[in-house]
């Protein structure tokens, strides 16, 4: 098996609510979203903050718009380069 030659980037930089946040590699939009200083994802009805709360896409309250995409996953989804993050909270 032949490996790869080229290697994963050391970080990343995407933007959260118009915020730059550079994370190191292999890491989750819902742990990019814990370095940032104010870590909520989403609002309920009542307009009280949600964050993540399983970390494995059960609760779904990691929710948030990637990338232009509603609703997604961010304990699931990996950071990529330039990668934008808005959410509703």
């Amino acid at each position: 098996m032949r490996e790869s030659s080229r290697k994963a980037p050391a970080s990343f930089t995407l933007r959260i609510n118009g915020q730059a946040v550079t994370v190191p590699s292999g890491t989750s939009v819902a742990a990019a979203l814990a370095m940032t200083e104010r870590f909520v994802s989403r609002a309920d009805l009542g307009g009280r903050p949600r964050g993540p709360l399983c970390g494995m896409g059960v609760c779904f309250e990691c929710r948030a718009t990637v990338d232009g995409v509603p609703e997604v996953l961010t304990c699931l989804t990996p950071c990529r380069d330039g990668q934008e993050v808005a959410t509703d909270a």
